[in-house]
């Protein structure tokens, strides 16, 4: 029985994750999930790991209307594709390799990321006593509505944020090298990972500042840079090229503060931005209250990850800022957890599942020829 009560919020969680899912696969339909950008794109490297001849397959560089050449593929990292690349060869051993396919197997990690972020947020959440309400708040991270439409397709956020938190858990438990490992694979996963190492490094500084001692096991979040010094070695053997990431085309898209509000440019293509400003103000609102938490690396990071956010030059902004939302929650998470904010909640909730089954039907990569993600 007391097995039991410890493993109900888990399962409820768990339920959540897949009844929502679940209710948008059937809303939509498989195909359209496969569709989303920019999920079906990370099956070519799970395909071929990056290796140039592999990755000249037909029709390739035409199914989007777009050059896609073999570098471009560099731009998505190597961690999400490879765990794509485990499920589907599970599936194979187990026979079902033929059903289950790349494409299902894209969908599958990100679903199975979902569940182990939400379960390991509420971890956090009790353990750190960051809350009276972990199963509410938990539950609250799942339908910023988002989120609710990168968890329900194709796509590393879930994985990234995931890893995120482990770092973070790891730093403030003092277990350096742990942290510098999850952070490490973040990278590994998405390169804005690398803003881990800048602000455990302002926690060394303020803590330096206080103490003027050194802990020798600080060096263990040099594990963070060297995840990403590894995809680009892995870079380097397939593509011969160090810095492959960097020439895979235009996907970098820091520039200068507050550069998303420029219509003309390619990866915004808009003036309808509004929402962007809110999007700050909350992320911005939630750093500054958490300058006094006890938990350091929360504010550092955050602050560190916020102020990047703010050089991106891209329509998505509330996909970039995704790690933030559960520092956000955190942050406010008694007003998160409040009555009043549940009545809203509850309320919104059909629109919140009405925006994702409209963005999930617009938000379509135009793919042709399905044979290369076979």
């Amino acid at each position: 029985m007391l097995v039991m009560r410890r493993i109900y919020a888990y399962l409820i969680l768990t339920a959540i994750v897949l009844i929502s899912t679940i209710v948008l696969w059937k809303s939509v339909g498989f195909l359209t999930i496969y569709k989303q950008y920019d999920g079906a794109l990370y099956v070519i490297p799970a395909k071929t790991f990056y290796e140039v001849d592999k990755m000249d397959i037909p029709n390739v560089g035409f199914i989007l209307s777009l050059p896609l050449s073999p570098g471009y593929f560099a731009a998505h990292l190597p961690l999400y594709p490879a765990l794509i690349r485990v499920i589907r060869e599970i599936g194979v051993i187990g026979g079902i390799g033929g059903k289950l396919g790349y494409l299902k197997a894209m969908v599958g990690v990100n679903l199975l990321a979902t569940i182990g972020l939400v379960l390991f947020f509420y971890y956090l959440l009790k353990k750190f006593k960051l809350t009276n309400k972990p199963l509410l708040l938990a539950t609250v991270l799942l339908f910023l509505p988002r989120f609710l439409v990168v968890r329900t397709a194709g796509a590393p956020e879930s994985l990234f944020m995931l890893l995120i938190l482990l770092s973070l858990f790891f730093f403030e438990k003092s277990q350096f090298w742990l942290a510098g490992l999850f952070g490490g694979i973040a990278t590994m996963t998405k390169t804005p990972g690398i803003l881990l190492f800048a602000g455990y490094g302002l926690v060394f500084v303020e803590k330096f500042i206080k103490t003027r001692k050194i802990n020798w096991n600080w060096l263990g979040i040099v594990l963070i840079p060297l995840g990403l010094l590894g995809v680009f070695g892995l870079y380097t053997k397939q593509y011969g090229d160090f810095f492959a990431y960097f020439h895979s085309g235009d996907n970098i898209h820091l520039t200068f503060p507050f550069a998303v509000f420029n219509f003309q440019k390619n990866w915004v293509g808009t003036a309808w931005l509004e929402e962007i400003i809110f999007y700050y103000f909350m992320y911005g609102l939630a750093i500054i209250n958490l300058k006094d938490s006890k938990y350091r690396s929360f504010f550092y990071f955050g602050l560190v990850y916020f102020i990047a956010t703010l050089f991106v030059q891209h329509r998505d902004i509330s996909r970039y800022s995704l790690p933030l939302w559960p520092l956000a929650l955190i942050a406010f998470e008694k007003f998160f957890t409040s009555k009043k904010f549940l009545i809203i909640f509850i309320c919104l909730l059909p629109a919140i599942f009405l925006f994702a089954w409209n963005m999930l039907n617009y938000n379509v990569m135009p793919i042709s020829d399905w044979a290369p993600f076979l």
